[in-house]
């Protein structure tokens, strides 16, 4: 700054600006606190659940979404408004909730999709094609060529940057959040941050 004193700022990536993110550029000012922990807390996340369209805001490991997330875990009968989220390395399981306590959807796009799965799938992993096979009429079992998981590990690793619910020092605090309250908290922060330009959702 003019005045010699240091000042921080945040700043989506080119790339992401001329793909319409929401999340601006923002002066974060004069303390290295409080701008860190704007940044980290909400903006990143924020932007996060913008690149990955809402996968983020569970903070799974883009493998176990693809490979361990089961129609099952969505809104259960004993647990209609939660979704269970597993630790990918621990096994520690956690119920997210979807919906906040005024009874509006923390999630409404990332909701109505599933829901609609979830009406024409009875049980195994969650898969949606938005288009058909080019070379079979009926959808094969693997929609990649090497018949396992390796190609869409490779590609959305670098896409999405999912946390998980570790607790470690660098970890971002929400992600160690053990109640419902803290859960519906952080998430709301984050939808605001990224609906409040455009008044959009994702």
């Amino acid at each position: 700054m003019r005045n010699g004193r240091w000042a921080y700022f945040f700043e989506p990536p080119t790339w992401a600006r001329t793909q319409g993110c929401h999340v601006k550029a923002e002066a974060l000012g004069e303390n290295y606190n409080a701008a860190v922990e704007r940044a980290e807390y909400v903006l990143l996340p924020a932007f996060d659940s913008w690149r990955s369209h809402g996968l983020t805001e569970w903070l799974q490991r883009e493998e176990h979404v693809f490979g361990a997330f089961e129609i099952s875990h969505y809104r259960p009968k004993e647990r209609p408004n939660s979704v269970k989220i597993v630790h990918p390395k621990n096994g520690e399981e956690a119920w997210w909730p979807l919906f906040d306590d005024r009874g509006e959807s923390l999630f409404p796009e990332l909701v109505a999709e599933l829901d609609a799965i979830k009406q024409v799938t009875v049980s195994g992993l969650v898969f949606r094609r938005d288009r058909a096979h080019r070379k079979s009429r009926t959808p094969p079992p693997w929609i990649t060529e090497r018949k396992d998981l390796r190609y869409p590990r490779s590609v959305v690793k670098d896409i999405v940057a999912a946390a998980g619910r570790h607790r470690s020092a660098r970890q971002l605090r929400i992600y160690a959040k053990r109640t419902r309250k803290q859960l519906i908290s952080g998430t709301r922060k984050r939808r605001e941050e990224r609906t409040k330009a455009a008044g959009l959702s994702e």
